[in-house]
């Protein structure tokens, strides 16, 4: 059997996959993406990410296209509606969305992005492969191998039957809910687990006599049954994401024809007589009706061996909140830098167990916030108590042996975000009009206070330790920023250490003795080092 070798061998190749092997190869990393499907699917599955996901997006030179591919940011565009059709009067949905962020802009670069993952998924493809991903449709893992040394995974081409296989160093498994690579593993979740099944369709239809001008961006509707929803998918108003629950139990996907779609999404909209057609969902078939589980879990372990999972393979929540695809998009980018310094020999493989230290606590947080917000938007009433959205996606914190001395695992409010330990790095405007989250994203950095010359000489040299780069800025005299000593929490000779994915990794608010002993010493620390 023919054997191929790259570094790290991606399973799925939706946002997740497609989000790993980007921030993979912008790591300068060689990586494989193995996608059963034979090309993207031209299904929205969400409506929107994060400024905080946007802001890594940034970091790899996608922040610009995103905004141009997302919706108009209208008022109400992106508010959650009910009614008991489309025709109908709408109730406003009472949840905390992306939407409802105060002016972003005070904590980051960025705002709320409205844009849907089919549009977002071919940004990040064209990416990747541009930055040396090798993307693989079509094929699909039938057995997964690992040893002290690597994993190896056995591929099949779908098309032509041809079987291969690929051998990597590590491997990270982004092939969704059901994922096989979990099961093979045999790593359990916790949690509610499925909570109902939804089928979809890609709809062509003419509902502007239901609309009648007003601005969608989902409405829940009680016709045709409960849990149905109309979400429009482009600015046309001809073309729609149509979706209902349904009981396995009782109906499969194949029972939803045509047909009975089309007569369904007329009972939805309220028009009666309105003329619907609807549109393959996987390129090169015939498939227009889409089954999937709505839920909430979490898998016990986010790591076995050499293997890692991310985005849904790690994790499901409920659509409520949208946090779903950004976490799987930080989830790669968490891991991204880790596995990047594991190979090149600058990190321990002790790093790599911080993963799901980190990601996994907030796994179980964005699915807590998930669900609570799911009885409000479903049933009129929240499930579980409901923190600051901005807090939850913004001000996360890490609490991990890749943060030396934190233990603190409670979000900060956004606009309180004042470089501590295990947080997003602050954002603030610097006089060139960008903004201090524009120096992360490659490698460590370390902020000095104005009076901090000796961490900035000790972060230069190279002797500090071997292999590490650190670029390093003295605040007011390297960059130019008002508040910024004030802004990171430190004195003028005080510093901070931010990690390559922009979180805080260490903070000495006053100073040490001998910065260049406390600034190796924690460099070793944070990446698992044993020299």
């Amino acid at each position: 059997m023919n054997q191929q070798r790259t570094q790290v061998v991606v399973v799925g190749g939706a946002l997740t996959g497609l989000s790993a092997a980007l921030f993979l190869a912008h790591q300068g990393i060689r990586v494989t993406v193995v996608e059963r499907h034979p090309d993207l699917l031209p299904h929205p599955r969400l409506r929107g990410i994060t400024p905080r996901t946007v802001e890594v997006f940034r970091q790899v030179g996608l922040g610009p296209s995103i905004h141009r591919a997302s919706f108009s940011a209208e008022d109400g565009a992106f508010v959650p509606l009910r009614a008991n059709t489309l025709a109908d009067e709408y109730e406003p949905v009472a949840e905390t969305t992306g939407a409802e962020f105060d002016d972003p802009r005070t904590f980051s670069t960025d705002t709320y992005a409205g844009i849907d993952q089919d549009r977002l998924e071919l940004l990040l493809r064209d990416r990747a492969r541009e930055l040396g991903a090798d993307i693989r449709h079509f094929t699909e893992v039938t057995a997964l191998d690992q040893d002290a040394d690597g994993v190896t995974v056995t591929i099949r081409e779908r098309a032509s039957g041809d079987e291969g296989a690929v051998r990597a160093d590590y491997l990270v498994a982004a092939d969704g809910s059901r994922s096989p690579v979990r099961t093979w593993l045999g790593i359990e979740t916790d949690g509610p687990g499925v909570l109902f099944d939804t089928i979809t369709a890609l709809v062509h239809a003419d509902l502007s006599a239901a609309v009648r001008g007003r601005r969608i961006g989902i409405a829940y509707l009680q016709k045709p049954r409960p849990f149905s929803s109309m979400m429009p998918h482009d600015d046309s108003g001809t073309r729609w994401l149509f979706s209902t629950g349904y009981d396995p139990r009782q109906e499969s996907v194949a029972d939803f024809t045509t047909e009975r779609v089309a007569e369904m999404v007329r009972a939805a909209s309220g028009l009666d007589d309105v003329e619907v057609s609807l549109r393959p969902q996987i390129p090169g078939t015939d498939v227009t009706v889409l089954g999937f589980p709505i839920g909430a879990q979490v898998a016990r372990s986010y790591r076995s061996g050499r293997v890692f999972l991310a985005g849904d393979a790690a994790r499901i929540q409920p659509p409520t909140g949208g946090f779903g695809g950004s976490t799987g998009v930080q989830d790669a980018h968490n891991l991204a830098w880790k596995l990047a310094a594991v190979l090149a020999g600058r990190a321990g493989p002790g790093l790599l167990d911080t993963y799901d230290a980190e990601r996994r606590p907030y796994g179980e947080l964005a699915m807590r916030q998930a669900f609570a917000r799911f009885g409000d938007r479903m049933a009129g009433g929240a499930q579980g108590e409901l923190l600051d959205y901005a807090a939850v996606t913004m001000g996360f914190r890490y609490a991990s042996a890749a943060v030396p001395g934190n233990h603190d695992t409670a979000p900060v409010p956004a606009t309180e975000l004042r470089a501590q330990p295990g947080t997003r790095a602050p954002h603030r405007p610097t006089a060139d009009g960008g903004s201090t989250l524009d120096l992360y994203g490659e490698t460590f950095v370390l902020l000095a206070g104005s009076e901090g010359q000796e961490w900035a000489r000790s972060a230069k040299d190279p002797g500090t330790v071997s292999g590490v780069e650190v670029r390093s800025y003295v605040l007011g005299a390297d960059i130019d920023i008002a508040d910024g000593e004030e802004a990171h929490g430190i004195g003028p000779g005080g510093a901070v250490l931010v990690r390559p994915d922009g979180f805080v990794a260490w903070r000495s608010q006053a100073g040490a003795a001998d910065p260049a002993a406390t600034l190796a010493e924690v460099l070793r620390t944070v990446l698992a080092r044993q020299d």
